[in-house]
C-alpha cells in the first residue's frame, strides 16, 4: 500500500486534465442512471479495498466538523463542546472547524479510528463516490483521487463505463 500511496499524487496529477474534461462533460449531460452506476462502482471498489490498510485520508487531510459533529464527539469524549474545540480544532480560512493538525489525533497506529462510531459526517461519507447527484461534486472528487486509491480507481472505471 505504501508504494501505491507514494505514486498516487503523481498518478492523479498525470490524469488531472483528462479527469477535468471528463467531469466537465459529465456535469453538462449526466446519464439518467449515474447514481446507480456510481453506487455499483463504489460497492465493487470497496469490496476490494480495505481502508484499514491505507488510512491516507486520516493521515493527510482533515474533515470539516459540523456543530452536530462537535456536539456528538464531545459527548462521546465526555468533554464540553468548547473543550473539544479548544483541544482538537481550529477555524480555517473558510470559517469552518477543521483539525488543528494531521494526521488525525483519533487515528491509531493500527489505522483504527478511536471515535469511529461517532466520527464526523465528512469521514463517514469519504470519498463521497456513492453520493447522489455525484456530478455536482466533481471538484471534490478531483482532490480525492490524489488522496484515496479507491477514489482514483472508481474514477478510472467511470471513464470506461460512462460515455461522455
Amino acid at each position: 500500500m505504501d508504494k501505491v500511496l507514494g505514486q498516487l499524487p503523481q498518478m492523479a496529477a498525470d490524469k488531472k486534465t483528462e479527469n477535468k474534461k471528463f467531469f466537465a462533460k459529465l456535469k453538462k449531460k449526466p446519464p439518467k442512471n449515474l447514481d446507480y452506476i456510481m453506487q455499483e462502482l463504489h460497492e465493487a471498489e470497496f469490496e476490494r479495498t480495505d481502508c484499514l490498510t491505507c488510512a491516507n485520508c486520516c493521515k493527510t487531510t482533515g474533515p470539516l466538523f459540523t456543530n452536530a459533529d462537535i456536539e456528538r464527539i464531545a459527548k462521546h469524549l465526555r468533554l464540553k463542546p468548547q473543550q473539544f474545540i479548544d483541544t482538537y480544532l481550529r477555524i480555517d480560512e473558510e470559517n469552518d472547524y477543521v483539525l488543528q493538525e494531521v494526521p488525525c489525533a483519533f487515528l491509531g497506529p493500527d489505522n483504527y479510528c478511536s471515535i469511529y462510531e461517532v466520527r464526523p459526517k465528512a469521514c463517514r461519507e469519504f470519498p463521497h463516490t456513492d453520493r447522489k447527484k455525484f456530478q455536482q461534486i466533481s471538484h471534490l472528487t478531483l482532490k480525492n483521487v490524489a488522496i484515496c486509491p479507491a477514489a482514483f480507481n472508481i474514477v478510472e472505471e467511470m471513464k470506461k463505463r460512462i460515455p461522455v
